[in-house]
């Protein structure tokens, strides 16, 4: 038994990178790109079963992704419902994949390389110790990810039908939520535009 047993995490990855004006998830960053930096973190900690969802659109990404998931405990879930700027449906497929033995999830961003180990463990880590079925991590009041959705809202969240999105579920479950504060502004950084890469990547 580990810490990170049961705990899946569900990467989205299936944005078309408008801002960005080619795909950004294969984008050099370190010694990988900024998707494989995010997958490479999660499967650091061990975390068991690593979820990215993409649609079918994404054949470049999509070749890279199978590089990924001959590296790492990492394996593909098509979103075959994606609409523009819908993380919505990412996060229903990805949560409709897990296998039943596991108990929560956590929500990641795929263009967050900045994720940080410490991160993800505290949250896994506040899992552990509470009976809250939400954790949410935060820096200066403002809510970050990745963040935790426990088993038995799974179900809620699955029936949850556009237009509604990820933060209206929160924001109905506000009570069963337990944030944890971080002191730096990494878990609300993720790379959109030209200028979010040029200013966050590794020199």
């Amino acid at each position: 038994m580990t810490e990170m047993d049961g705990i899946a995490a569900i990467i989205l990855a299936a944005g078309l990178s408008t801002r960005m004006g080619h795909p950004k998830l294969t984008l050099p960053w370190k010694d990988t790109t900024i998707l494989g930096e995010v997958v490479s973190t999660l499967a650091a900690i061990e975390i068991p079963d690593i979820l990215i969802v993409t649609q079918t659109a994404q054949t470049p990404l999509n070749k890279h992704i199978q590089q990924l998931t001959s590296k790492y405990p990492a394996r593909i879930v098509q979103n075959e419902s994606f609409e523009r700027e819908d993380m919505l449906t990412s996060i229903q497929y990805g949560l409709k994949a897990i296998k039943p033995s596991y108990t929560s999830a956590l929500i990641v961003l795929g263009d967050q390389p900045q994720i940080q180990e410490d991160t993800v463990r505290r949250i896994i880590s506040a899992h552990r110790q509470s009976d809250a079925q939400i954790i949410i991590p935060s820096y200066l009041m403002r809510r970050g990810h990745p963040w935790l959705i426990s088993q038995p809202l799974w179900s809620k969240f699955i029936q949850f039908q556009r237009p509604l999105t990820p933060r209206d579920f929160l924001d109905q479950h506000r009570t069963v939520i337990s944030y944890i504060i971080i002191d730096n502004d990494s878990i609300l950084q993720d790379i959109d535009t030209p200028e979010d890469y040029q200013a966050f990547k590794p020199t």
